[in-house]
């Protein structure tokens, strides 16, 4: 559901849709005479529930239990499960505030280390909104596999943790990917915020209040200290990606003494506002479209030429006649107008999906729309029953408690016009200099997060993963993260979103050697 004129794109580690390789293999450092590790023996000797610190008034959730057993029950997204998955869920308070009261249920995954184990390691993939189970086989075949139980999570509100987020039905969901949101008269813009409102309350009606008030990153980052507890660490070690980054992040500031070590790919940039994060990702989209533009060119088939300067006006010529009429599709519903954006959008957040991409345009230009279609299936999380995840809901209460709303009109429509300046592919030309708030202008419950600078004295060394063209997590924001966090830089030169144990050996190698070893890469790697 793209909710305004400046839609943040989900920032989420490509995988949820099967599109993520996760393959790694590599050689470990050893510990020995490495003075990042000193103090940290804790972390790798202790087993039993409730290790570390337990805060205050929350005992029954640090000491529990996990019952692990079969998934088959877990999976919301489509997935699909590997026979050496277990699955469990834990109890955590909806409020820590008031652990006594209502309690939430937080999905896990594991894959049980192979040899010898030095604890658990905790993976997530980002989002906002996405499972994060199937993360549990990350970086099979390599040394974390054999030295780590690998965890994946659902956080609080998402996939199979419960109570989940739910705002629509899935004719609800089919209607909104319909209709095209091109319209910024005064009309067009009261309609939209009608529809926003609309959203809101039935988020209110149908998740309740209580739920929308915790669920953002402010409690999952609790969450994770009771994970890492539950499952016998007294030091967190953790792989975020993406939106994950942010979540580390948060855990980090949050309890800079409980973590081991922590791998922070296609980073989010703390300090910076909402609005210039969805600008300088629609810039990033842009270079990603570019290069993708560009590839094409040298094929005489490409559907949108062999003059790379043309692309955009290309580009918009297959897709601006969609607001008047739906292509045609083998699947009845059609492709419409923002779903063909969305399938080119999911397309470009790597080089492996632009044969996918080319195709879909090439269809587009002879009039059909089935590879976008699928494309836009993939990234809105429609199952093959034609129900949907709970993505784009989860997605939209995340991201509206994290960082306060716009609801000056001036910055909205200044926002709009900055937006179509950075990314003229997704530019309709119907701008007047003037939008709709967004729909966290209309979110039922206050945010409990706003940007600002890392703060998080006695951390160990951090690494931050960074590509040179991220369309959906820009280079400049690792570079910016991992300045605050003090953390070494390890930069890929690609176009993709996200990269670590993908299996690219250059950067799998010295990440393994880090979260096995505590041996840092250094910030002067590129690969």
């Amino acid at each position: 559901m793209r909710t305004s004129r400046t839609p943040l794109v989900r920032l989420v580690a490509l995988g949820a849709a099967g599109l993520m390789a996760a393959a790694g293999c590599a050689q470990s450092s050893t510990i020995e005479g490495n003075p990042e590790a000193e103090g940290l023996s804790s972390s790798v000797e202790s087993f039993e529930p409730g290790a570390g610190i337990v805060p205050d008034g929350l005992p029954e959730f640090y000491t529990q239990s996990p019952e692990w057993g079969s998934c088959d029950s877990y999976d919301t997204d489509g997935s699909g499960f590997r026979s050496d998955m277990e699955c469990a869920k834990v109890t955590v308070p909806l409020n820590y505030e008031e652990p006594s009261g209502d309690k939430a249920e937080i999905a896990l995954s594991r894959t049980q280390a192979s040899g010898d184990k030095i604890g658990s390691i905790l993976f997530n993939p980002g989002g906002p909104g996405a499972s994060g189970l199937y993360m549990s086989t990350q970086a099979d075949g390599s040394e974390l596999s054999e030295r780590f139980d690998r965890i994946g999570f659902d956080p609080r509100g998402i996939g199979a943790s419960t109570p989940a987020v739910r705002c629509l039905t899935t004719q609800e969901i089919e209607e909104e990917r319909r209709e095209p949101d091109v319209d910024v008269s005064p009309e067009g813009i009261a309609k939209s915020e009608a529809e926003h409102q609309n959203y809101a309350a039935k988020c209110a009606a149908r998740s309740g209040t209580d739920l929308l008030e915790h669920v953002g990153t402010r409690e999952v980052v609790q969450d994770m200290d009771v994970i890492r507890s539950v499952l016998g660490d007294a030091k967190l070690t953790y792989v975020g990606y993406s939106y994950g980054t942010r979540i580390g992040t948060a855990y980090a500031e949050a309890f800079p003494g409980n973590v081991r070590a922590m791998v922070l790919d296609g980073a989010l940039d703390p300090e910076q506002s909402p609005v210039d994060e969805a600008v300088e990702q629609g810039a990033a989209f842009q270079g990603a479209f570019d290069g993708f533009a560009a590839d094409c060119a040298q094929s005489p088939s490409c559907p949108l030429g062999t003059e790379v300067a043309d692309a955009n006006r290309q580009f918009r010529a297959l897709v601006d006649p969609l607001v008047e009429r739906p292509a045609e599709t083998t699947d009845p519903r059609g492709l419409s107008y923002d779903d063909a954006l969305t399938g080119t959008q999911q397309a470009l957040y790597s080089e492996s999906l632009w044969r996918l991409l080319r195709a879909g345009l090439s269809e587009l230009r002879d009039g059909r729309g089935d590879t976008l279609l699928r494309l836009a299936d993939s990234y809105s999380g429609r199952l093959e029953d034609g129900s949907y995840a709970n993505l784009d809901d989860a997605f939209n209460a995340i991201r509206c408690v994290d960082d306060p709303p716009v609801i000056d009109r001036a910055e909205a429509d200044e926002a709009d016009t900055r937006y179509r300046e950075a990314a003229p592919f997704l530019d309709d030309g119907r701008g007047t200099g003037n939008a709709p708030l967004d729909l966290c202008a209309f979110w039922p419950v206050p945010n409990t997060g706003s940007p600002h600078t890392i703060s998080a004295a006695g951390l160990p060394k951090l690494v931050v993963v960074s590509t040179t063209f991220d369309p959906a997590t820009p280079y400049q924001a690792g570079v910016d993260l991992a300045r605050q966090l003090d953390a070494d830089l390890v930069t890929y030169e690609g176009t993709r979103h996200t990269v670590a144990f993908s299996g690219e050996e250059c950067i799998d190698d010295p990440l393994v050697g880090y979260l096995v070893d505590l041996v840092p890469p250094g910030s002067d790697l590129v690969c």
